[in-house]
């Protein structure tokens, strides 16, 4: 019997990031289950004067080896959206899926599906957000015109399941839970990680992931101050690229005269994650907007107690006193948050214990599966 062909089109390998992680995750997990896989990926992600950080590109600038990648894509340049079309028509797939995280790239993507579905290819979403975190002049027309392409959506969060609506009327939907990243390797002992990074012997926090405004990296400095904090000796340790002004966290530590806090002002490489995740006591999470987190998902990977905040799906994934606190979206709610975490007896052990108990329910087996029926089972 012939072999179901599957095109995933989104970010892979040499583009770095979460969503490039998860792709070839998700591409390896379908070539298991035995389907024909490949990834249409971007020549051109980002125009240079649109994207914020260093460099949108991996180290080696090499192509994950044991998938079929094809970077073809060029964002801005409509006669390479014609020629990806024409490509994936000749590969007659049974099915194409669409990463979508943000109206910039819905014309690009919804005319490539617009070609596709003119062939009666079946075309699927999966959604990180419709709605964006920073918002911008034209993102509901992009984000309708990309959705309107679309055969079904496939989302992260029950948050996003129900602002599809607000973007077209098509209910074939359904939510899945973001499975557990297995691309940081495995947890290392604490003297192991901080003879790798560099690092005493102390009680760290972590902030971990690319810096944005709507990540609220502020209210966790703010926490920071908190004199009961500095009576336990904690340090926060804040591991991303800055993607907005490094210049106003640097003032604001300052400001508030404080020295426990730790700045790796980089993208962290894969091989680098666990051992960040492998030292902290928690991940601290102080978003003001969110719909899903890749960060969460480490954090289960590592078995790492979560703080976050109450937005989006985040209570979705860590259950207030049970994996972690769910807090407030203000600096004196996570201040609480973290003095309780180190003053109950055990609770950061019991929450460990809980995260790992909890993180069966995020295997990629299990996603991969309701994915495949909700595709090809009517």
């Amino acid at each position: 019997m012939k072999k179901k062909k599957i095109i995933l089109i989104g970010p892979a390998s040499p583009l770095r990031g979460g969503i490039s992680d998860f792709n070839e995750t998700f591409a390896f997990e379908l070539l298991k289950q035995d389907y024909d896989v490949e990834i249409i990926s971007f020549s051109l992600q980002y125009p240079s004067i649109l994207f914020p950080g260093k460099t949108q590109y991996n180290i080696n600038k090499t192509k994950t080896k044991g998938l079929k990648i094809s970077s073809i894509i060029n964002s801005i340049n409509p006669i390479s959206w014609y020629k990806t079309a024409k490509y994936i028509k000749k590969q007659s797939p049974d099915a194409v899926i669409i990463r979508f995280w943000m109206p910039f790239m819905g014309l690009c993507l919804g005319n490539i599906a617009k070609k596709l579905a003119k062939n009666n290819i079946p075309i699927y979403s999966i959604t990180d957000n419709v709605i964006p975190h920073e918002k911008r002049i034209g993102d509901t027309w992009l984000t309708k015109y990309f959705a309107s392409k679309c055969s079904g959506f496939i989302t992260l969060s029950k948050s996003v399941l129900d602002d599809i609506s607000k973007f077209t009327s098509n209910t074939n939907k359904t939510c899945l839970f973001h499975p557990i990243y297995d691309v940081f390797g495995e947890k290392v002992s604490k003297e192991e990680g901080l003879k790798m990074l560099n690092l005493k012997d102390e009680k760290y926090l972590l902030f971990f992931g690319l810096i944005r405004d709507y990540k609220g990296l502020e209210l966790a400095i703010e926490a920071m101050s908190h004199h009961k904090i500095k009576e336990l000796n904690l340090k926060l340790i804040i591991a991303g690229e800055f993607y907005n002004s490094k210049t106003k966290y640097l003032d604001l530590i300052q400001e508030l005269q404080l020295n426990n806090i730790i700045i790796y002002d980089e993208f962290i490489e894969k091989e680098k994650v666990k051992y960040f995740f492998s030292i902290s006591d928690a991940v601290v999470q102080p978003y003001k907007t969110a719909t899903q987190s890749g960060i969460t998902q480490i954090a289960y990977q590592f078995q790492t107690p979560m703080i976050v905040t109450n937005v989006g799906g985040l209570p979705e994934i860590v259950e207030n006193n049970k994996q972690g606190f769910v807090c407030d979206i203000n600096s004196k709610s996570i201040t609480e948050s973290i003095i309780k975490l180190y003053t109950d007896n055990n609770i950061i052990a019991d929450f460990s214990n809980n995260v790992k108990e909890r993180r069966k329910e995020f295997s990629w087996d299990t996603f991969v599966n309701e994915i495949i029926k909700f595709i090809f089972v009517k």
